[in-house]
């Protein structure tokens, strides 16, 4: 039996318990705002089960920085959510949803929020790399139709890599991309050095490794960096 069935939190919304297991891409189909509530927007998204992501104050602004004020936009658009143990209410460490990384936005884009009354910390979120969509669909279609052209002249057969990028069979696909660590790890990497003030230092082992940021950390060296960063 799968343990996580077993602590899903019983409520009418996405909770920060729901993502113990680990985050969650969501593709969103519509968005709600309710003015005089506590918590007035509600985000729906494919595969809910009648649960919306009810979103803070905080993930609100992220949400308007990166894709606008106009809700009705966000539908057909991706989040990755996951949850921060830091999160605070009342004094006390109960966790929350944050978002890491969202389609639709070329880059990674960092901006302050209010994380106390008195205290402003930069906020970051990464574009989202692979994504559902009409784009992905007119893709894979296009991509069906040169198969058959090439079959009828008598070409070889077409396919594509994860990157979508075609090769002919008989070919070795090209290599698969990286892939980089997770929004949970790559806290876990960004809380430890902070506390260690060693920010400068990991910039500089990364630029040593030629890895842009720490987005960009292959996963196979997740645990090396850590170890670093343990006995930094």
């Amino acid at each position: 039996m799968d343990m996580r069935d077993a602590i899903i939190p019983k409520s009418d919304q996405l909770n920060a318990d729901d993502l113990i297991a680990g985050e969650l891409t969501i593709r969103i189909t519509g968005v709600e705002v309710k003015g005089g509530q506590e918590q007035p927007v509600s985000i729906h998204f494919e595969g809910d089960n009648g649960k919306p992501y009810k979103a803070c104050k905080s993930m609100c602004r992220v949400m308007v920085t990166a894709w606008g004020a106009d809700s009705s936009k966000y539908v057909g658009r991706s989040m990755t959510l996951y949850r921060d143990p830091k999160v605070k209410w009342g004094g006390m460490e109960v966790g929350g949803i944050r978002i890491s990384h969202m389609s639709h936005i070329d880059s990674a884009l960092t901006m302050a929020l209010t994380m106390t009354r008195a205290n402003k910390k930069p906020y970051t979120v990464r574009p989202l790399k692979s994504q559902s969509g009409d784009e992905g669909e007119k893709g894979t279609a296009a991509a069906q139709d040169l198969a058959q052209m090439d079959r009828a002249s008598g070409k070889s057969p077409v396919g594509e890599d994860t990157e979508g990028r075609r090769f002919e069979s008989g070919n070795s696909a090209p290599a698969a991309a990286p892939v980089f660590i997770s929004a949970e790890q790559i806290r876990e990497i960004e809380t430890l050095c902070e506390m260690k003030d060693i920010k400068g230092r990991l910039s500089a082992k990364l630029a040593a490794s030629k890895i842009k940021s720490v987005g960009e950390i292959p996963t196979d060296k997740f645990a090396a960096i850590v170890a670093w960063a343990d006995q930094a």
